[in-house]
């Protein structure tokens, strides 16, 4: 039987891939649900040519443009935020693809597990802010998160097979980002077109800016703490400018295992979306002889001042990951809006982080209070930065 699956984000650039996959393992794999939050034309297009039974658009006000094309094909068409949770619950899904982007992931990544569905999970956010109530919640109901990351991916291939062998510590690659041999002084002026012309991957804004301060690895070391039950001390990152060495784990042995490939999205999709198969397919094979020279350095704290920030919510805990997550949102939008300038976004995580009240043991209703009182707040400190 074809693995049915629900591709929750399809129009942005997890989700088209992942429809690739779909597209070269055809007989592996049908298209139960799509669902985008406002893509309308593509997620019209993705709808005729996948047909899959449903079809969700996040915002309101575009449904009768997405219902009024897709009704006569037989596709049920739903709108709003709510109907994306629930349509998780559907017993004609095998597993459910996560690719929307940043907090709004969490509801429908919650959903899911308690409708005890496997998560391929490409939403950092999520485990970013929930983790712990994610983590209960995937034990509770013995349901499945499988990462899609490229580094979370690697860790999770590298402990396969592993058991209960202890781990010393995992190290996660970084690139670099756009800005890696720039000074202090040049990274202050940077323009959102810089930043998101990543050297290596092709992402979407919101990531490519998080890769360009290098937030991206904090949200990652955050998220690595959930998925494979890790202390603080057990995380650290390496920049990789090479891209080919996805991330590596130490054991208590002194062995080290790390995975390998090109740095192509599509491979770790694939893997979650096949796991525990791995099929054949059309994507370049690694070349180590044309790769040449594999360089690894030390990530700098203080010209990346976002990771060292990520670091310091990963080791107080409680709501404070959940507010470097909502001030880090804010102020993206507010670079790529030419509101403020790249420097500043380690401004207005700090000051969040700074001001507001800590909750040691927060519940998922104090999380969405902490989020939005951080959202508040940033949009408020930004106003001081502009004047």
């Amino acid at each position: 039987m074809k693995k049915r699956l629900a591709i929750l984000g399809s129009t942005g650039s997890i989700g088209k891939q992942a429809l690739q996959v779909v597209d070269e393992q055809s007989d592996y794999f049908e298209v139960e649900v799509l669902t985008a939050f406002q893509n309308t034309d593509l997620l019209i297009e993705q709808a005729k040519k996948y047909k899959p039974n449903v079809v969700v658009v996040g915002n309101d006000k575009y449904y009768h443009q997405v219902f009024d094309v897709l009704d006569p094909l037989d596709i049920q068409v739903y709108a709003g935020e709510k109907a994306i949770e629930q349509v998780v619950e559907m017993d004609s899904i095998d597993l459910v693809v996560m690719a929307i982007v940043g907090f709004a992931g969490l509801k429908p990544t919650l959903a899911a597990l308690e409708n005890r569905k496997t998560v391929a999970l490409a939403n950092k956010e999520a485990l970013v802010v929930a983790g712990q109530i994610i983590s209960e919640t995937s034990l509770r109901k013995n349901a499945h998160i499988i990462p899609i990351d490229s580094e979370h991916s690697a860790i999770f291939q590298c402990l396969m097979g592993e058991m209960n062998n202890p781990v010393q510590k995992i190290i996660l690659t970084a690139s670099g980002g756009p800005f890696l041999d720039f000074t202090e002084e040049e990274i202050k002026n940077v323009t959102a077109k810089q930043a998101l012309n990543h050297p290596i991957w092709n992402m979407g804004d919101k990531v490519s800016i998080d890769s360009a301060t290098m937030i991206n690895k904090g949200l990652e070391a955050i998220e690595a703490k959930w998925l494979f039950d890790l202390k603080p001390d057990q995380i650290e990152v390496l920049i990789h400018p090479q891209s080919l060495v996805h991330s590596m784990v130490y054991f208590e042995d002194a062995s080290v295992k790390a995975q390998m490939g090109e740095p192509d999205m599509r491979i770790p999709i694939q893997f979650a979306m096949t796991y525990p198969n791995r099929l054949k397919n059309n994507i370049n094979r690694l070349d180590l002889i044309k790769a040449g020279k594999l360089e690894f350095q030390v990530a700098d704290l203080k010209k990346f001042s976002n990771l060292a920030l990520a670091f310091e919510a990963l080791k107080i805990g409680g709501n404070k990951p959940c507010v470097l997550n909502a001030s880090n949102e804010v102020a993206v939008q507010a670079f790529l809006l030419n509101k403020i300038g790249f420097s500043d976004i380690s401004k207005v995580i700090e000051w969040g982080i700074e001001n507001i009240d800590f909750i040691k043991n927060p519940s998922l209703d104090q999380l969405f209070e902490t989020d939005l009182e951080a959202r508040n707040k940033a949009n408020e400190f930004i106003k001081t930065l502009r004047n």
